[in-house]
C-alpha cells in the first residue's frame, strides 16, 4: 500500500517535470523589451513609398499665430535667423501685450514695438490684447476701446482674444463673462471701424470635454497633460462655440480669424456650413495639421473651396515642427507620422495643394486681411 502511494507520487513528479521541460504548461518569460501598452507601442513602419521632407516652405509665408513672450527685451536677430531657415517671412506675435496689469502689459507692448522697429519692422508684427481684469466696472469698455485705438496707432495690426474669455474670465461679481457679452460689442465694432482682424480662440478640442476613456482619441494627451481636461467645466463645448458664433453674427462688418479652424478640423462638413453662414469668418490651421493630414482628399477639397479664407498658423514656436506642416500642405506623401504621438497616433498623408492655393494660404490671404504688411517681400 505504502509502496504504491510512493510510486504514484514519484510518477507525478516525473510527469510534471516532463511537461515543464516540454513547455506545455509553463508560461514563457516576457522579453524585457516587449511593448507594455499603447503609450510604449511605437512600431517602425515597413512601408516603402516615395518620401519628401521639405525643411523650408516652397514659398515665403506669414505665420499669423505665434507667441513670443520676450519680444520686449530679447535680441530678435537669432529669431530672424530661425525664420530665414524656414522661409518664414513675417511672424505675427499674438501676445503683443504680454501678461499682468494694464500698466505692465502697456510697457511690454511699447518696448516690444520699439525693439521690432529697431530690428526689422517688416518681418515682425504685434497684435494687441484685452485686459479683462476689471470688466463689468463703470467705464471699463470705453477704456478698453481707447487702449485698442492707441495700440493700433502705435503699430498693432490686429486683436487677439485668448480662450480664457468664456471660461476663466469673470466680472466684478464673480460671474463668468460670456464670449458674446454685450460689454464687448463696442470692441468688436471698433475693430471693424479700424479695419483690423480679430483672431479669436474659443474653447479647445471637443475631446477635452468628453469622458476620458478608451474611446477618447485624445486620451494620451489628457493623461500626460491633466490640466487640459475640461470635465469639471460648467460650460459645455457647444455653448462656448455658440457664443463665439453669435459674435460673428452680430458683427458682420468685422473680420474674424477663427483660431484652430474653430475646432472643427475633424468635421469639415460642419465647418463648411459655418463658412457659408459667416462670410466674415476666416480660419487658421495652427495645431490642427494632424487632423487635415488624415483626410487628404476631403481636406484638399475644403482648401480649394475656401482658398481665400484659410491662413497659415502654427501656434507654439518650435521651428523643427514646421516641417510637418510643409509636408502635409505641399507633398503627396503617404503614411507618415506626426511629430507628437499624443496629438496624433495615426499616420498622415499630403494634400499636395495646387501652387495658387498654397500661395494664398502661405501669404496672399494674410496680406489682404492684416493691414500694413509689406507686400514687396512676397511673389505676385
Amino acid at each position: 500500500m505504502h509502496l504504491s502511494i510512493r510510486f504514484v507520487h514519484v510518477f507525478c513528479l516525473f510527469a510534471l517535470s516532463l511537461t515543464v521541460a516540454c513547455g506545455q504548461s509553463a508560461k514563457p518569460a516576457q522579453p524585457t523589451d516587449m511593448p507594455l501598452g499603447f503609450e510604449e507601442y511605437d512600431p517602425v513602419s515597413t512601408l516603402k513609398v516615395p518620401e519628401h521632407k521639405p525643411m523650408r516652405a516652397r514659398y515665403p509665408f506669414i505665420d499669423v499665430h505665434n507667441h513670443q513672450y520676450q519680444m520686449d527685451k530679447a535680441d530678435l536677430n537669432p529669431l530672424l535667423a530661425q525664420m530665414d531657415s524656414l522661409n518664414l517671412q513675417v511672424m505675427v506675435n499674438l501676445s503683443g501685450r504680454g501678461w499682468g496689469s494694464v500698466a505692465e502689459n502697456t510697457r511690454f507692448f511699447t518696448d516690444a514695438e520699439a525693439n521690432i522697429n529697431k530690428t526689422n519692422p517688416k518681418r515682425l508684427v504685434l497684435f494687441s490684447n484685452i485686459n479683462f481684469d476689471d470688466i463689468g466696472k463703470t467705464g471699463w469698455t470705453d477704456e478698453a476701446v481707447k487702449i485698442l485705438e492707441a495700440d493700433v496707432k502705435a503699430g498693432a495690426r490686429g486683436l487677439k482674444i485668448y480662450k480664457s474669455l468664456g471660461q476663466s474670465v469673470k466680472d466684478e461679481t464673480g460671474q463668468r463673462v460670456r464670449v458674446d457679452a454685450p460689454a464687448l460689442d463696442p470692441i468688436w465694432a471698433k475693430c471693424g471701424e479700424l479695419g483690423i482682424p480679430v483672431l479669436i480662440h474659443t474653447a479647445d478640442p471637443k475631446s477635452f470635454w468628453d469622458p476620458m476613456d478608451r474611446y477618447n482619441e485624445r486620451w494620451l494627451e489628457l493623461k500626460l497633460h491633466k490640466g487640459r481636461r475640461n470635465a469639471s467645466n460648467p460650460v459645455s463645448w457647444e455653448a462656448l462655440l455658440a457664443e463665439q458664433h453669435n459674435v460673428f453674427r452680430k458683427h458682420p462688418k468685422t473680420t474674424f480669424i477663427n483660431a484652430h479652424m474653430g475646432w472643427y478640423p475633424n468635421n469639415l462638413g460642419k465647418l463648411d456650413s459655418l463658412m457659408q453662414v459667416f462670410p466674415n469668418m476666416n480660419v487658421e490651421i495652427g495645431a490642427v495639421i494632424a487632423e487635415l493630414g488624415r483626410q487628404p482628399r476631403t481636406a484638399r477639397k475644403f482648401f480649394e473651396k475656401y482658398q481665400d479664407r484659410i491662413l497659415f498658423g502654427k501656434d507654439s514656436w518650435v521651428p523643427s515642427e514646421y516641417a510637418t506642416y510643409f509636408r502635409v500642405l505641399e507633398t503627396d506623401d503617404e503614411y507618415f507620422p506626426y511629430h507628437k504621438k499624443y496629438h496624433a497616433f495615426w499616420r498622415m498623408y499630403g494634400l499636395n495643394l495646387p501652387d495658387e492655393v498654397l500661395k494664398k494660404v502661405y501669404y496672399k490671404n494674410a496680406l489682404r486681411i492684416i493691414p500694413g504688411l509689406d507686400k514687396s517681400q512676397f511673389p505676385n
